[in-house]
C-alpha cells in the first residue's frame, strides 16, 4: 500500500514520535495511532484471533475490526485499543496485538496452513479426547488478545457524574446537530454527546452546505450557540448502554484528566448515531490493503492521508463515487467495480464488476474483476450502509428489514426514544437535517442544505454461498461463509446459534461489519429472506469499556465504603464500640468493660426494664400502585394482600430454588402502598429483586418501587417498659393495646414532622419502632434517651439483641439458614401446602431434593447443666463403622443472661422429629453432648409480647 502523507496549506503541524512494534515512526498532531500508521505505510497492523492471518487497518473509527493494539505511556501501559479512535501521543509505544514477533513476523501464522482443519466448531469437537487437560494449557495461552502489565495500577480517579435534561441528544452530525439547535429554540435542556473530538459528524468528510456554511463552520456555528445559551456540549463522549427509565451511560474520554463515567437520564432521547459502512464479500476480501471506502475519506479529508496511488473501488451503491472523485482529485488512480447492471458506464468504472481474486501475500498487488487483472495496491469496498441501532435495540426496540436499501432500520417506536438521521435509514443531507429538525421539536425554521443531495441507489451484493476460495465475513474472529454453511448443516440455524457457533460478532467491535453480511448469508444458505433470519441481540457496551472508567473510585475504603448511622456521633459519645453488620457501621455494645460483661448486662436489662435500640438500617421499601399487592404476594412466601391497612405481617422471602433468602416484615399502608422492612443488609438486594419481577411479570405502569431507608431513622424501644417509655414522647398515636395491637402501626407526628409507630419485636419482649424522618433523627435519640433515664432503660448494641433474638428462637437469614434452608425446613409449611397462587420458588419446594425426610431442620439445642455454651460452627455428627458423619452444625450460640444458661440454634438433619434426642457434637477435636429441644428457649408461651 503505497499511502502518503497529503501536504495541506497553513503552518506544518507538530511532529510526533512514536514507535511500532519496536519500530520507530513519526506522525502529527491530530493523528490517531491509525492515520499515522497509514501514514508510514505500515499495511500488517495486527493479526486474526483464529488463523493469525495478516490484518491491515479496514475502517476509520470504532467500527474498526484489525486495528486493535496496546499502548504505553507514561508508563502507564492500555491493551486492546482501537488505533483507529486513540489519539496519537509523542512518545507513545504501540504493540500489536495476538503476535509473536510482530505483526509483520508471527510465528503462530503457521496455523492458517491448517485452517481447513479447524472450521468452526471445532473445539467442541477435537478437544475432547483423550483429555481436555493436555490442550488447555496451550489454548489459554494463546487466548485473548492484548497483555495486561501487572506493574500498571490505574489509580481509582475517574469520577461517575450524575445528570439530567429534558433532551440528551446521542451523535452530532447533521441530524444530531439539527436536533439539539431545534430543541434549544423551543426551550428544552439539551445535552449533546458525540464520541469524536470535533462536532460535525459526516460533514467533515463528506461536507455540504447548510445556512449558507460550510458543513464544519454550520457545526461550529451550531455547537458556540448550544455552549453560549447553557446546554451541556461533551465530545470524546461515547454513549455505551441505554438502560431503564431513559438512563444513558456515558464514557467521556477527557485530555489532561481521568475519563468520566456519566449517568444521564433524560425525558427524550434522540439517536443520530450515523450508520457503518459494511464489507463486500468475496474471495481473499481480507488482506491488509483491502478497506472501507467511507474510511480512505475520512484519512483523506480529516488527516490528510491518501491510502493508496492504484485504487480499486468495489461498491454496490452511487454514495462511493463520492471517495473515488475525491482520492482522483488528490492524485491516486482509481478504477471503480461496480456490482450494479445499471451502473453508469465510463472510463474508470466496470459495469457489473465483481471481485473475483485478491492477489499478493503481503496485501494487495493485484485484483482480478471480470477476468481483468487490475494492477493495485489498495482495494476499497463499499457493500452499504449498516445504521447504528444498537442503542435503540438496548432500549427494547425491534427492527424491520427496509428492502430499500439493505438495511436493517428501527420499527416500532420506543417511548421516550426517536432515531434520526442514517442511523434511521436516511442517507442524503436534507432528508437527515431535516429528520434531526423534526426529533428534537421541529420548533422554528429548520437548516436549508445548499448542495445537490448524493443518491444512495443501492442494490444488494450479499455473499455467495458454495464458492471454494475462503470469503471471510468476520475479520477478527476468522468466520467466513464456508462456516455458516457448516453451522447450517449441522443446524445451528438460528441467529443466536450461529453467533455462538461460529464465533460471529463475538469480537470486540460486536459484528459492527460483519452481522450484516453473516445474517444475509445464512438466509441465502437456508432458502429464508434476511427479514426472516432476524438479528441477534444488541447488548451494552456499544463500545469497549475500561474497567477503570466502570469500577470508577471504587477502590481500597471505596470499593464497598461501609454505610454509616445517622446517630453514630451520638453512639460514640454514648461510648459505643462499632462492629460491621450487613454492611452498617453500628454499636456492637456500649461501655468500657469487657464485650461479653456489656453485652450480658445490656440484654438482662433489656428484659427487666427497657432497651433503645438504634434500627434505622431496616428496609424500609415502598410498593406502590394498583398493582402493588399482587407484587409483594408474588416475591413473598406468606400471602401479604389480604391484610387490613395498619396491620402488619411476617414472612419470607424465597429464591427461584425455594431457599430462603431473607425474612422480614411487611406492612400495609393501605391496598395500593405497602412497606417491605426487610434485613439490613438485604436492603439492596430486595430493591432488586423486587424490580426485576416487577418488570418480569408486572405491567410497569402499575406498580413501582421506591427505597426509603435512607431518608427515615428508626429507634426502638423494647421491654417491659417500652410503652412508657414511647408514650413519654408525645407522638399522638393510641398505644392501647385496643387500638395498636402486635403487629400493626399507627401514623404520627414528632417535632413538627411524621412519625409512624410500629408494634413489632425481634426480641420477644413488647416492642415499638419509632420512625421518624433522618433529620430528626438526633432529637427523637434524645428524647428517648431522657425518657428512659427515669425508666432505667438501657442503650442495646447488636450484640445483645442477637442474643436476646436467639432465646427467642428468632433466625437471621444467612445466619441460621444457609444455601440450601427451605422453609419448611424451619417448620412453617402452611403456604406451601395451602397457597394457591403462585410466588417466587414455589415449585421449588415440590421438587425430590425438597421433600427429602433427611433435611437439615431447624432447631435448638440444649447442653448438659454446668456446660459451656456451644461453640458457633461445630458440627453435629454421627458415628457408624468407626467414621464419623457431620449432620449439621450450630448457627448462633449464647450464654443468655436471662434463662442462666446456654442456648444455641443449629441445622440438623431431621431435627423437627428429633425432638429430645440427645447427639454429639465435635469441634477442634473436643467432643461435646447436646439435646435437641424446640427453638425457643424464653418465654415460649409469647406472654410478654402483650406483657
Amino acid at each position: 500500500m503505497s499511502s502518503k502523507r497529503i501536504a495541506v496549506s497553513g503552518a506544518p503541524p507538530r511532529e510526533l514520535r512514536f514507535s511500532f512494534d519496536d519500530k520507530a515512526l513519526t506522525g502529527i498532531e491530530g493523528d490517531t495511532i491509525a492515520s499515522a500508521l497509514l501514514a508510514n505505510g505500515v499495511r500488517v497492523v495486527g493479526r486474526s484471533f483464529k488463523y493469525h492471518r495478516p490484518r491491515g487497518i479496514f475502517g476509520a473509527w470504532s467500527e474498526e475490526p484489525n486495528a486493535v493494539v496496546d499502548v504505553a505511556l507514561d508508563g502507564v501501559h492500555t491493551p486492546n485499543v482501537r488505533a483507529t479512535t486513540h489519539t496519537l501521543a509523542e512518545g507513545m509505544e504501540v504493540r500489536s496485538v495476538n503476535t509473536g514477533a510482530g505483526a509483520e513476523r508471527d510465528r503462530n501464522a503457521l496455523i492458517d496452513r491448517f485452517g481447513q482443519f479447524l472450521p468452526a466448531g471445532f473445539y467442541y469437537k477435537t478437544f475432547l479426547w483423550p483429555d481436555w487437560h493436555m490442550f488447555e494449557p496451550r489454548i489459554r495461552a494463546m487466548a485473548g488478545l492484548g497483555r495486561l502489565d501487572p506493574a500498571t495500577e490505574p489509580p481509582a480517579d475517574c469520577p461517575l457524574i450524575s445528570a439530567h435534561c429534558d433532551l440528551l441528544v446521542v451523535g452530532a452530525g447533521p441530524a444530531g446537530l439539527a436536533a439539539a439547535r431545534s430543541a434549544a429554540a423551543a426551550g428544552k435542556r439539551v445535552m449533546l454527546v458525540d464520541d469524536q473530538d470535533r462536532l460535525g459528524g459526516s460533514l467533515h468528510h463528506r461536507g455540504g452546505v447548510i445556512d449558507g456554511l460550510s458543513g464544519t463552520e454550520w457545526a461550529q456555528a451550531v455547537a458556540k450557540d448550544l455552549t453560549a445559551a447553557g446546554h451541556s456540549v461533551l465530545t470524546s463522549t461515547t454513549a455505551f448502554g441505554v438502560y431503564d427509565h431513559n438512563l444513558v451511560a456515558l464514557w467521556q474520554h477527557r485530555s489532561g484528566a481521568p475519563d468520566a463515567l456519566w449517568h444521564v437520564r433524560a425525558k427524550r432521547i434522540v439517536l443520530a448515531a450515523g450508520a457503518i459502512e459494511r464489507p463486500l464479500v468475496f474471495p481473499d476480501n481480507d488482506r491488509p490493503g483491502v478497506m472501507s471506502a467511507e474510511a480512505a475519506l475520512v484519512y483523506l479529508r480529516r488527516h490528510g492521508v491518501l491510502v493508496g496511488g492504484r485504487i480499486v473501488l468495489a461498491t454496490n451503491n452511487d454514495m462511493a463515487y463520492a471517495a473515488a472523485a475525491a482520492l482522483r482529485e488528490a492524485g491516486a488512480s482509481v478504477i471503480v467495480a461496480d456490482t450494479r447492471q445499471s451502473a453508469e458506464t465510463g472510463a474508470d468504472v466496470r459495469v457489473g464488476g465483481r471481485i473475483e481474486a485478491v492477489h499478493g501475500t503481503g496485501g494487495v498487488e493485484a485484483v482480478t474483476v471480470g477476468g481483468e487483472r487490475i494492477e493495485a495496491d489498495c482495494l476499497l469496498v463499499s457493500g452499504g450502509f449498516t445504521p447504528t441501532v444498537h442503542l435503540f435495540c438496548q432500549a427494547g426496540g425491534k427492527l424491520r428489514f427496509d428492502e430499500s436499501i439493505a438495511a436493517f432500520v428501527p420499527g416500532d417506536p420506543v417511548a421516550g426514544i426517536v432515531v434520526a438521521g442514517a442511523a434511521n435509514g436516511r442517507f442524503s443531507l436534507s432528508e437527515v437535517v431535516a429528520e434531526g429538525h423534526r426529533a428534537g421539536d421541529g420548533n422554528g425554521e429548520a437548516p436549508k442544505t445548499d448542495t445537490e443531495d448524493e443518491r444512495y441507489g443501492i442494490e444488494p451484493a450479499w455473499p455467495a454461498p458454495a464458492g471454494k476460495a475462503r470469503q471471510w465475513v468476520d475479520f477478527q474472529n476468522d468466520v467466513t461463509v464456508k462456516d455458516i454453511e457448516l453451522a447450517a448443516r449441522e443446524n445451528f440455524r438460528s441467529v443466536e446459534h450461529l453467533k455462538r457457533y461460529t464465533t460471529l460478532g463475538m469480537a470486540t467491535d460486536q459484528g459492527k461489519t460483519s452481522n450484516m453480511n453473516g445474517l444475509a448469508a445464512m438466509a441465502a444458505i437456508t432458502g429464508q429472506t434476511i427479514a426472516e433470519t432476524g438479528t441477534t441481540t444488541y447488548r451494552p457496551p456499544f463500545v469497549p469499556v475500561p474497567f477503570t472508567v466502570v469500577a470508577g473510585r471504587r477502590r481500597g475504603e471505596f470499593f464497598n465504603p461501609v454505610r454509616r448511622l445517622v446517630l453514630e456521633n451520638e453512639h460514640r459519645a454514648a461510648g459505643a464500640v462499632f462492629r460491621e453488620y450487613g454492611g452498617w457501621l453500628r454499636p456492637a455494645w456500649y461501655g468500657t468493660s469487657s464485650g461479653a460483661d456489656e453485652v450480658a448486662r445490656e440484654a438482662r436489662q433489656a428484659r427487666a426494664t427497657a432497651g433503645i435500640l438504634d434500627g434505622s438500617p431496616l428496609g424500609k421499601i415502598e410498593v406502590i400502585g394498583p398493582d402493588a399487592g399482587a407484587l409483594v404476594d408474588y416475591n413473598s412466601y406468606q400471602t401479604i394482600s389480604t391484610l387490613k391497612p395498619g396491620r402488619i405481617r411476617y414472612g419470607f422471602m424465597l429464591t427461584e430454588s425455594g431457599v430462603i433468602y431473607d425474612d422480614g416484615v411487611v406492612s400495609k399502608v393501605s391496598d395500593e402502598h405497602y412497606v417491605v422492612s426487610c434485613s439490613s443488609g438485604h436492603v439492596p438486594g430486595v430493591v432488586a429483586r423486587l424490580e426485576e419481577w416487577r418488570q418480569d411479570r408486572f405491567d410497569r405502569a402499575r406498580v413501582f418501587i421506591h427505597n426509603s431507608t435512607p431518608q427515615w431513622a428508626t429507634l426502638t424501644a423494647t421491654g417491659p417498659r417500652s410503652r412508657d417509655l414511647v408514650a413519654s414522647l408525645s407522638l399522638g398515636v393510641d398505644l392501647s393495646d385496643e387500638a395498636l395491637p402486635h403487629m400493626s402501626f399507627s401514623d404520627g407526628s414528632f417535632a413538627g414532622g411524621p412519625a409512624r409507630v410500629a408494634r413489632v419485636s425481634f426480641t420477644g419482649d413488647r416492642s415499638y419502632e419509632v420512625s421518624v424522618p433522618s433529620s430528626r433523627a438526633k432529637a427523637l435519640n434524645d428524647a428517648m434517651q431522657e425518657a428512659g433515664r427515669t425508666l432505667e432503660a438501657v442503650t442495646l448494641g447488636s450484640e445483645a439483641l442477637l442474643m436476646l433474638r436467639a432465646e427467642k428462637g428468632y433466625i437471621i437469614a444467612g445466619k441460621d439458614t444457609d444455601g440450601t434452608t427451605m422453609p419448611h425446613d424451619l417448620g412453617v409449611m402452611g403456604p406451601r401446602d395451602r397457597r394457591k397462587g403462585e410466588f417466587v420458588g414455589k415449585r421449588s419446594l415440590f421438587t425430590e431434593n425438597a421433600v427429602r425426610e433427611d433435611r437439615p431442620q431447624g432447631v435448638g439445642l440444649t447442653v448438659p447443666d454446668g456446660a459451656p455454651p456451644l461453640p458457633t460452627g461445630a458440627h453435629a455428627v454421627e458415628t457408624a463403622k468407626g467414621r464419623r458423619r457431620s449432620i449439621g452444625f450450630v448457627t448462633s450460640s449464647y450464654e443468655s443472661p436471662s434463662l442462666g444458661r446456654p442456648v444455641a440454634l443449629a441445622l440438623v438433619e431431621r431435627g423437627l422429629s428429633r425432638m429430645g434426642e440427645e447427639i454429639e457434637l465435635f469441634h477442634l477435636g473436643v467432643t461435646m453432648k447436646a439435646t435437641i429441644a424446640p427453638v425457643c428457649a424464653f418465654d415460649p408461651e409469647g406472654a410478654r409480647i402483650n406483657g
